[in-house]
């Protein structure tokens, strides 16, 4: 494999986590109970976007566990790498990492997974996060169906973004019809990293724990255009809410945390 093809390889999947991630950032706000509204485009977002800020006021700090696994298949051959990491995050831009330990390919492990996690400890300055929060100054946004998951009813919502900024995506998310919180994404970068990516594609999905919504898998896909593949994995476990504050519609748990089983039937995708 090339320089190029391994420069590729792993800007398109430092990209693709760094999307994930930064729309990981915003926690939700508590269920409530009753029928699902018939709703427009615009009341869907204008709930989604004062959701998060309830959440993010809210949510004061956590902490948990996760597994990166990064896998490439391809021209001259295949490597592998994994590290787990100790998160914490404290309000309102503060994140630590704490790695316990690293396996496999070193050229991955340096080049890419440690990358990922600077990447967003960067993810977290002001200016970034207001470049790309999921909003219309940011996005247009399209509403395309009803879901049933195994949270319970979705709106799902194209979204498409008004520049081609590398940190933004067009794909498709989900947005729980009680708490207003994306519960699923879809996408791709809106701006191609490099000439020798072919396609990215990115996963992601969240579980709900005590009043808040936070990250539980990701997978991102990087095809190389003269052949080979990359996937990386990140599991996000052992989540402990050590620091949250009341606010209005949002109304926190002392209850600790529990893990929730993430969505797997693709039965109930459209």
């Amino acid at each position: 494999m090339g320089r190029r093809q391994k420069m590729s390889e792993q800007s398109a999947t430092l990209l693709l986590v760094q999307l994930a991630l930064l729309v990981s950032l915003v926690p939700p706000a508590p269920a409530r109970e009753g029928p699902t509204p018939v709703l427009s485009t615009e009341q869907i977002v204008e709930k989604l976007i004062a959701a998060n800020a309830r959440r993010a006021q809210a949510l004061q700090a956590y902490r948990g566990k996760r597994s990166y696994t990064l896998e490439y298949h391809g021209f001259p051959g295949g490597r592998s790498a994994d590290m787990s990491v100790e998160a914490a995050y404290t309000a309102p831009d503060k994140k630590e990492f704490n790695i316990v330990s690293r396996n496999g390919s070193k050229l991955l492990l340096t080049r890419v997974l440690q990358k990922l996690v600077d990447s967003e400890k960067e993810a977290m300055q002001e200016e970034n996060r207001r470049a790309t929060e999921l909003s219309p100054r940011n996005y247009e946004f399209n509403f395309l169906q009803m879901d049933r998951t195994p949270q319970g009813n979705a709106y799902v919502l194209e979204v498409k973004p008004r520049v081609n900024y590398k940190f933004l995506y067009r794909g498709k998310i989900w947005v729980d019809t009680q708490d207003f919180a994306v519960e699923h994404l879809e996408g791709e970068p809106a701006k191609n990293p490099s000439f020798w990516i072919s396609r990215t594609r990115i996963e992601q999905r969240y579980g709900k724990f005590g009043d808040f919504w936070l990250p539980i898998h990701n997978q991102s896909v990087t095809k190389v255009r003269l052949g080979g593949e990359a996937v990386l994995n990140i599991s996000y476990t052992d989540y402990e809410i050590n620091g949250a504050m009341q606010s209005e519609g949002a109304h926190p748990s002392n209850q600790e945390p529990v893990m929730p089983l993430a969505p797997s039937d693709p039965s109930h995708q459209p």
